[in-house]
């Protein structure tokens, strides 16, 4: 599986986060903790939003602890709101159209996760998307085609809805492939002024997820930067999370009967 980190706040380096810290994202990417496995090395990415409204975006099939542009941008650029993510490819080959995090106008959207039985069931999920949609997938990951979905359930208006109908879409044509529901999803997304992240499964236990204030602002992601600086507190499963420059409110994520929607 993956990690990634995302932060919400006043401007702070990404470096603070991505590399500078003794567990950063990129320490964790080749020694995760909580993960199936420690290694994280099939690309990275960084969006990151500044004073235009869509995101900036770096991504390279580098592992990312030997990538020196990476490290050399984050000690550069300060963001207020950024998502940052290391891959451990579970489907798709290693490209950059395949790395996270994927945008698409103001948005960002990035993931760790599974859709079991994602080759059986990929058809029917890209028959979902209007004409536009579709010519905007570039890769083959399940998460860049569920990110579509959600724009095709009505993300820009309700984007805790959107996620719930596109979640709900995906166990019907798992079901309707006489697939048992499976579906890992720990994501986060975002739209130049709000974060959004999910913690969900319909199996086993969830991919995990941590949030803790960071300075004048607030850091979630899928493993603690530290366990003895911040405070960091796990976000439960079957949760839907917000982040403002206001505060952070975590909500019940709901797509499915609760027989799916399992504790984790």
């Amino acid at each position: 599986m993956c990690r990634w980190a995302a932060y919400l706040g006043e401007p702070v380096f990404l470096e603070d986060i991505v590399t500078a810290p003794c567990h950063s994202l990129i320490e964790q990417s080749h020694h995760a903790l909580e993960a199936k496995t420690p290694t994280n090395g099939d690309g990275f990415g960084v969006a990151w939003y500044g004073d235009r409204p869509e995101p900036g975006l770096y991504r390279d099939i580098l592992p990312a602890w030997s990538d020196p542009n990476l490290k050399s941008l984050c000690r550069q650029i300060r963001s207020r709101l950024f998502l940052a993510h290391v891959r451990a490819s579970t489907g798709g080959a290693t490209s950059r159209a395949n790395c996270h995090p994927f945008i698409l106008g103001r948005w960002a959207f990035m993931h760790n996760g599974q859709i079991g039985g994602f080759e059986k069931i990929r058809r029917p999920l890209e028959a979902g998307l209007t004409d536009d949609l579709y010519e905007r997938l570039e890769g083959g990951t399940d998460s860049e085609l569920f990110f579509l979905l959600l724009f095709a359930e009505g993300l820009e208006q309700d984007p805790q809805g959107a996620m719930e109908r596109a979640t709900r879409r995906v166990i019907a044509a798992q079901r309707g492939a006489g697939i048992e529901p499976s579906f890992k999803l720990t994501a986060a997304l975002a739209d130049g002024q709000t974060l959004y992240a999910v913690r969900y499964t319909t199996h086993a236990t969830a991919p995990t997820l941590y949030a803790s204030a960071f300075g004048e602002g607030r850091c979630i992601m899928s493993e603690p930067l530290d366990r003895d600086g911040c405070d960091w507190q796990a976000v439960p499963p079957g949760s839907f999370v917000t982040l403002t420059r206001q505060g952070m409110t975590v909500r019940p994520f709901e797509p499915a009967s609760e027989d799916l929607a399992l504790a984790g």
